[in-house]
């Protein structure tokens, strides 16, 4: 398994897939989005870096955010995936198919070396 630093690397860049991903499963609040992607094996995405890209999801129209009153607390930010944004995530998620199957080839070839061989 990779090492911390480099899922965190990893998921930087995806970050917007992926929470499009967590979100067409239903809205979410931000602490929920990061127990989400906890869950699922990504490890702890802190709020620096989810909610610049959730700010910048919203501003381009792949997620909506609302206001709801908390209970006994503060209100919180429950952010829904878009129309658009599910059309991106279906776009994407081809992409990403595409993206996967090349690393794959591309990271056997170099880990077997060019005769099939496991390189040391």
């Amino acid at each position: 398994m990779a090492g911390t630093e480099s899922m965190t690397g990893w998921l930087r860049g995806v970050l917007p897939l992926a929470l499009a991903a967590v979100l067409a499963d239903g809205d979410r609040h931000g602490y929920a989005l990061v127990q989400e992607l906890a869950a699922r094996g990504f490890g702890t995405v802190r709020g620096g870096a989810l909610y610049p890209v959730l700010g910048r999801m919203e501003a381009d129209g792949a997620v909506e955010a609302r206001w709801e009153p908390g209970e006994g607390g503060p209100g919180r930010k429950v952010y829904r995936l878009t129309g658009d944004g599910r059309a991106r995530l279906r776009q994407e998620a081809v992409g990403w198919g595409q993206f996967s199957e090349a690393m794959a080839r591309l990271l056997s070839h170099a880990v077997e070396g060019p005769g099939g061989e496991e390189t040391s």
